[in-house]
C-alpha cells in the first residue's frame, strides 16, 4: 500500500503528484463504508487500517521506509527504543522463558532484562561478548527461545561479533535479535550477517535532532518460526478467533504478530507528528553518519595522544581490541560515539565535564550536537558494581558523542577542558 492509499485510508485527498514530504495524518480514528467492513477488519487488522494506537498513514510510510533501508520485510515504529527492545522479546518470550544477551548492553536494557522482565518470570542469561562459542553454548537451556547484542554497546563500544551468534542461535532454533543503533543501516546492516530481527531507538542517529522519541523493530523475515519452539505462532491465536500466524502471513509472521497483539494490547505507538519528525532525520541519514565518522576519528586520535587520558575506546582506532571485527561489519566507520576513560578517576572526569563549554552535558547521545555524558553517574546509575565491570564502565569513564560542529571547534572545547584540569 503506497502512501496514497494509505492517506487515502484516513480521508485524505492526495493531489495527482506524490507528495514531496510525507503528509501528516493528524487523526486517531478512520471511517468505514459499513459495519461488516469494521467487522472484517477487526478479524484480520491486515485489512485496513483500525485506530492510530497501532496504525497511522505518517508512521506506516516511515516503517516502510526503515524495513528498506534495513532489508527487511516489515517493521513497527514504537514510542521508545526501549519499547521496541521490549516489545522485540515479548513477540516471542512468556514466563518461564529464558534468553541469552551480551552483558555489554546499554544500561537502562540491563535493567529492562535483569530485573522487570524477572518480575514477569523471564530469565535472562548474560554473556561476555568476547565469550567462545562454547562459552555461549554452554548458556543455552532447554527453554532459551532467543539471542540479543548490540551492534555497538553503548557505551562500552564493544562490536558484536553478528555471525558468530546468528550460528550459534540457529544451531539451537532461536532468532538473532541486533539493537543497531549506533551504527545505523547506513554503516551496518545486521540482517546480511544472520540477524533476524533489528530495532533500534530512532531517538538517535536516525533523528539526529534530539526532537522525538521513538524506536523500531525491523522483521528480516527470514526466521523459520514452523521449527517447533514457537507455538504462538503456528497454533490458533484465540483473540483473532482462532489465526494461526504463519499460515496466515508467512514470512511476516512476526512483525504482523508483535502489532496484532503487543501494540493492540500496549498501545507504544508513536504519532504522526513524531515519524514526520523522523523521516526529515531518515532524509540527511547517510550524509550525516559520514561526517559524523570523520570527526569522531579525529578526535579519538586527539585523545589518545593525550597524557590525561588513561584509554581512549573506538573501535575504528588500529589499537582498539575490536578493530578487525569494525572493519569487517563497519567498514565505513563506527559511529559518532566515543569512550574514555580520563586519569583521576570520578571527580576528575566530573570537573573536566563541568569544564566543557561547546558540548553539552545531557542524557542522550547521537545528535548533531556534541554531548556528553558520565554513564556511572547517569544511564547506568541503578547497576551494581559487577554490572558495572561487566558492562565496561568505571568511574572515571566518560562517553563523548561527537556532534556536527566545525571538527576545530570541537577540538579547541577538549582543549580547554584538559586546560582547566
Amino acid at each position: 500500500m503506497n502512501i496514497e492509499t494509505k492517506c487515502l485510508h484516513a480521508g485524505y485527498t492526495p493531489k495527482n503528484t506524490e507528495p514531496r514530504v510525507v503528509p501528516i495524518v493528524q487523526s486517531t480514528t478512520y471511517v468505514y463504508d459499513s459495519t461488516n467492513d469494521v467487522a472484517a477488519v477487526f478479524d484480520d487488522p491486515t485489512k485496513s487500517l483500525i485506530y492510530s494506537r497501532f496504525e497511522n498513514p505518517t508512521v506506516m510510510a516511515v516503517e516502510d521506509k526503515i524495513a528498506a533501508l534495513e532489508g527487511g520485510i516489515g517493521a513497527m515504529c514504537t514510542s521508545s527504543g526501549q519499547a521496541a527492545t521490549m516489545c522485540s522479546l515479548l513477540n516471542i518470550l512468556q514466563s518461564g522463558d529464558s534468553f541469552i544477551s551480551t552483558a555489554t548492553v546499554y544500561g537502562g536494557t540491563v535493567n529492562l532484562f535483569a530485573v522487570t522482565f524477572k518480575k514477569m518470570g523471564i530469565e535472562c542469561i548474560f554473556v561476555s561478548p568476547d565469550a567462545s562459542e562454547d562459552e555461549i553454548k554452554a548458556a543455552f537451556k532447554p527453554n532459551t527461545k532467543a539471542v540479543f547484542g548490540e551492534t555497538i554497546a553503548n557505551p562500552a563500544l564493544t562490536v558484536f561479533d553478528i555471525e558468530k551468534f546468528a550460528k550459534i542461535a540457529h544451531e539451537n532454533n532461536v532468532p538473532l535479535i541486533v539493537d543497531n543503533t549506533f551504527p545505523t543501516p547506513i554503516l551496518c546492516r545486521p540482517i546480511e550477517y544472520g540477524a533476524d530481527i533489528v530495532i533500534h531507538s530512532t531517538s538517535k542517529y536516525m533523528d539526529g535532532h534530539a526532537v522525538q522519541v521513538g524506536g523500531v523493530i525491523v522483521d528480516s523475515g527470514n526466521f523459520d518460526w514452523t521449527c517447533g519452539k514457537f507455538p504462538e505462532f503456528t497454533e490458533p491465536d484465540e483473540s483473532y478467533h482462532g489465526l494461526i500466524y504463519t499460515k496466515a502471513y508467512g514470512k511476516a509472521a512476526y512483525i504482523i504478530k508483535a502489532r496484532m497483539q503487543l501494540m493492540r494490547d500496549f498501545g507504544c505507538y508513536p504519532s504522526a507528528q513524531s515519524a514526520f519528525y523522523l523521516n526529515l532525520g531518515l532524509e540527511t541519514l547517510a550524509v550525516r553518519m559520514k561526517q559524523y565518522c570523520e570527526n569522531a576519528q579525529t578526535v579519538a586520535e586527539f585523545l589518545e595522544a593525550n597524557d590525561k587520558v588513561e584509554s581512549v575506546n573506538y573501535p575504528n582506532l588500529p589499537s582498539n581490541p575490536y578493530h578487525e571485527l569494525a572493519k569487517k561489519y563497519l567498514p565505513m566507520g563506527t559511529s559518532g560515539v566515543i569512550s574514555f576513560v580520563i586519569k583521576g578517576g570520578r571527580s576528575t572526569a566530573v570537573k573536566f565535564m563541568d569544564s566543557l563549554s561547546l558540548a553539552s552535558n545531557e542524557v542522550h547521545v547521537a545528535d548533531i550536537r556534541t554531548c556528553v555524558l558520565h554513564p556511572a553517574s547517569a544511564t547506568h546509575r541503578q547497576l551494581t558494581d559487577e554490572q558495572l565491570a561487566a558492562a565496561g564502565i568505571n568511574g572515571g569513564m566518560i562517553r563523548f558523542s561527537v556532534g556536527l560542529e566545525n571538527i576545530n571547534d570541537i577540538l579547541n572545547d577538549l582543549k580547554n577542558a584538559f586546560a582547566a584540569l
